[in-house]
């Protein structure tokens, strides 16, 4: 076979199985931004406090005091995506922390707001890229049921379940 044959067999490669060999970045400051909503339990009574801000145009970050008080105990950002995930097998971010676990929450489509897939990172104060399977995310009713969902349509950085200062930056999020 000819070297022009390969080269021809490999661009048709490319053009059919895009998604496989590359990822989706959904935020990089740069270049792309998504669209962040932050809220914290006070939406259910809790006194934890949150923020969201750009840092140095170069990434973003989630910070506040979590508490637990009035059943509370989370902050979140969260950034509306919809997307497919047929082709991709994981959520990719490079972050940076104050040494603490946080998480990833995934939404998709028509389930309710207090349901979500959670995956649990160390964020440490190096920068990191963490790669989180989809398989790893656990049901937050269910906790043996994985993310099996063939669409997105939220992913959120979030800070819970104990009491604690947080501060995660995230300068990368695709999904691979």
């Amino acid at each position: 076979m000819s070297l022009f044959r390969y080269k021809e067999i490999i661009l048709l490669f490319l053009i059919l199985f895009p998604l496989s060999l590359s990822a989706l970045v959904i935020e990089d400051i740069k270049d792309k931004n998504a669209d962040w909503e932050c809220f914290s339990d006070k939406v259910m009574g809790g006194v934890s406090e949150g923020s969201f801000s750009v840092k140095e145009e170069a990434y973003v970050r989630l910070e506040g005091v979590v508490r637990t008080e009035n059943n509370g105990g989370f902050i979140q950002c969260r950034a509306k995506v919809n997307l497919k995930t047929k082709g991709f097998e994981g959520i990719r971010i490079k972050a940076k922390g104050n040494n603490n676990e946080y998480y990833i929450h995934l939404r998709a489509p028509r389930m309710l707001p207090w349901n979500y897939y959670s995956a649990k990172f160390y964020a440490s104060e190096e920068w990191k890229v963490i790669d989180l399977p989809l398989s790893s995310f656990e049901y937050s009713k269910d906790s043996s049921k994985s993310f099996n969902s063939s669409k997105l349509s939220t992913v959120a950085l979030v800070a819970f379940g104990k009491d604690f200062d947080a501060q995660l930056d995230l300068s990368k999020l695709e999904i691979y």
